[in-house]
C-alpha cells in the first residue's frame, strides 16, 4: 500500500515564514534562563528560536511538508529542519541547541519542488562574507530562466526550490554590501515573494512590489518579528505593528527597523484567498479581521442567493465564519451541522483512487440531530474538483438532511494560480469545464450559488474603509503580471 498524501479539495498555500530578532542583551538574558521553570506565560521566558517555534507553530495551517529554523549568535548560523510537522521535526533538544538572538524559520507545503528534505527551508548559503538564510512564501515566475542564468556562471543547485535561486542571487551580491545586494536580487526576481532573510548580524523582511503574499511586523520585549500572519506574532506575546508594504524592505538590527523601497509601488494585490480560506480566523492581513471578511462574505451570499431553509452550517474550518454571517442576515438558525476529525495526519493509507476520495466520510461527518429532516444550507469556501462537495452532500442526505442547498463564499474557481497557490491544471478545477447547474447536479445539490466577485471584493473593502486592491487571478484569470508560456515545470493555459 501507498501512504497518500490528503487530498481535501482544497487550494493549497505555499507555506509561512517567522522571524525574531532580540537584542543581545535580552537574549543573553534568555539564554541564561533557558531550563528554568516559569510559573507564568512569558515571551521574555523563551529565546530566538522557542519564540520562532511557537509562531510556526500558528502558522502550521499553511504549510504541513516540512519545517524548520535557522538561528545565528552574531558569529554564526545553526540550523535544523526536516520532513513533518512543526511537532514531528522539533524536539526540546533541538531548539536548546540552537542558542543565538536571531532566528528565521518556515513551514512550507510544496507548490514549487517536490517533497523533499533538499526543499526544506530556511535555505542557507555559505560565503567568505559570511551565511545567508532565507524562507520563502510565494513563487516566482522566471525561476528558470534565472536558475539557468546562475548556473551558466558556476553555480550549483542541490534542490528544485525556487528558493534556493534567492538565496543564491543574494550571495552573489553580498560584497556589494548587503543593501545592495537585497535591492539587486529583489529586483530580478518576478512573482509573489514574502521574504524573511537572516545573516549572522541583522533579521530582514521583503514583500514583492503587488503584495501578494502576506507579511507583517510585530514588536516583542527586547526585539522584533516578521510573520506571515498576526496571530503568529500574538502567539509570542507581541504587540502587531503593521503589515510590512508592497515593494518594503526592513532590516532589523540593535538599532532598531530600517525601512527603504527596493522599487516602484505598485497597486496593492493581496492574494483574496487569503481572506476567503487560507489564513486563521483570529489573523489580521492588510488591516482586513478575516474573520470579519468572512461573516460579510457570507451575508453578501444570504443577500445574493438565499433560499428558504430550517438551518445554516459551515463546512470546518474556514467556512465556519461565513455560515454565521450568511445566518445572521437571512434570519436563520446557525448551528454546528459538520464535525472535522482534528486527527487525521497529513498521510493516509489508501491503495486505490476510490478510497482516496471516500477519506472525506472519515474526515467530516454531519451532526444528525441538527440536521435530519431539515432544509439544511451548507457554506463552504470554495469548489475545485467537486469530490469533497459530493462527498459532503452524501454525508448530509444520510444524516437525514431534507434538502441540502450548497452556498460558496468565493466565486467559482475556474483558472490555475502561478503565485503560490497550489491550483491544479485547468481541466481539473470543475467550475470551468461546467456550469453551475451542472456542478449543482454533479454534487448532488438541491441548489448551488457562489459569491460574485463583486460582492466577495466589497465584503472585504467594507472592513477597511480606504480599500485595497486583490488578486483574483484564479476566478478571472486576469493576474498582477504577465506570466511566461512556463512555471517551475507548469504550462501557462
Amino acid at each position: 500500500m501507498e501512504m497518500y498524501k490528503e487530498d481535501d479539495g482544497k487550494l493549497h498555500d505555499e507555506c509561512g515564514v517567522m522571524g525574531v530578532y532580540l537584542n543581545k542583551n535580552k537574549a543573553q538574558e534568555k539564554e541564561e534562563n533557558k531550563g528554568k521553570e516559569y510559573v507564568a506565560y512569558s515571551a521574555q521566558d523563551f529565546t530566538a528560536a522557542t519564540q520562532c517555534y511557537y509562531g510556526l507553530y500558528c502558522l502550521q495551517h499553511r504549510g504541513q511538508d516540512s519545517a524548520g529554523i535557522a538561528v545565528s549568535n552574531g558569529q554564526e548560523i545553526q540550523m535544523h529542519k526536516a520532513l513533518g510537522t512543526i511537532a514531528e521535526v522539533f524536539k526540546t533538544e533541538h531548539l536548546q541547541s540552537l542558542s543565538g538572538h536571531i532566528a528565521c524559520g518556515h513551514v512550507r507545503y510544496a507548490t514549487a519542488g517536490s517533497t523533499s528534505l533538499e526543499n526544506a527551508q530556511p535555505m542557507l548559503q555559505q560565503s567568505r562574507l559570511g551565511g545567508i538564510a532565507v524562507a520563502h512564501n510565494g513563487q516566482l515566475i522566471n525561476y528558470e530562466q534565472l536558475r539557468e542564468m546562475l548556473e551558466e556562471t558556476g553555480s550549483t543547485f542541490l534542490s528544485s526550490s525556487d528558493t534556493e535561486v534567492i538565496v543564491k542571487l543574494i550571495a552573489k551580491s553580498y560584497k556589494k554590501g548587503l543593501e545592495r545586494a537585497l535591492t539587486d536580487t529583489i529586483q530580478m526576481i518576478k512573482g509573489s515573494f514574502a521574504l524573511v532573510v537572516m545573516t549572522e548580524k541583522c533579521l530582514i523582511g521583503a514583500r514583492d512590489p503587488n503584495g501578494i503574499r502576506p507579511l507583517c511586523l510585530g514588536k516583542v520585549d527586547g526585539g522584533w518579528v516578521l510573520a506571515s500572519e498576526s496571530c503568529a506574532i500574538d502567539a509570542v506575546n507581541g504587540t502587531f505593528v503593521r503589515d510590512i508594504q508592497p515593494g518594503e524592505i526592513v532590516i532589523i538590527n540593535d538599532d532598531g527597523v530600517l525601512s527603504f523601497e527596493f522599487g516602484e509601488r505598485t497597486a496593492k494585490r493581496t492574494c483574496i484567498f487569503e481572506y476567503v480560506y487560507f489564513a486563521r480566523p483570529d489573523s489580521i492581513i492588510d488591516g482586513i479581521p478575516v474573520t470579519l471578511a468572512r461573516e460579510k462574505m457570507g451575508a453578501c451570499l444570504a443577500r445574493e442567493s438565499g433560499v428558504p431553509a430550517d438551518v445554516v452550517i459551515g463546512v470546518p474550518d474556514s467556512g465556519l465564519g461565513a455560515a454565521q454571517g450568511y445566518a445572521k442576515e437571512a434570519g436563520i438558525a446557525y448551528a454546528s451541522g459538520i464535525v472535522k476529525n482534528k486527527y487525521i495526519g497529513r498521510t493516509f493509507i489508501a491503495p486505490t483512487q476510490r478510497e482516496r476520495e471516500n477519506m472525506v466520510f472519515v474526515k467530516l461527518n454531519a451532526v444528525r440531530s441538527v440536521v435530519e429532516g431539515k432544509r439544511v444550507v451548507v457554506i463552504d469556501d470554495s469548489i475545485v474538483r467537486g469530490t469533497t462537495s459530493r462527498r459532503l452532500v452524501q454525508i448530509l442526505r444520510r444524516a437525514g438532511a431534507k434538502e441540502v442547498h450548497f452556498r460558496i463564499s468565493s466565486p467559482p474557481v475556474k483558472f490555475p494560480c502561478y503565485f503560490g497557490i497550489n491550483t491544479p491544471t485547468r481541466g481539473e478545477l470543475i467550475s470551468n469545464q461546467h456550469t453551475e447547474e451542472e456542478i449543482c447536479k454533479e454534487i448532488g445539490a438541491d441548489s448551488l450559488a457562489f459569491i460574485s466577485a463583486e460582492g466577495m471584493m466589497e465584503a472585504c473593502r467594507e472592513c477597511n474603509p480606504e480599500g485595497y486592491g486583490f488578486c483574483k487571478g484564479c476566478f478571472t484569470g486576469e493576474y498582477p503580471m504577465s506570466v511566461p508560456g512556463e512555471v517551475n515545470g507548469r504550462k501557462v493555459e
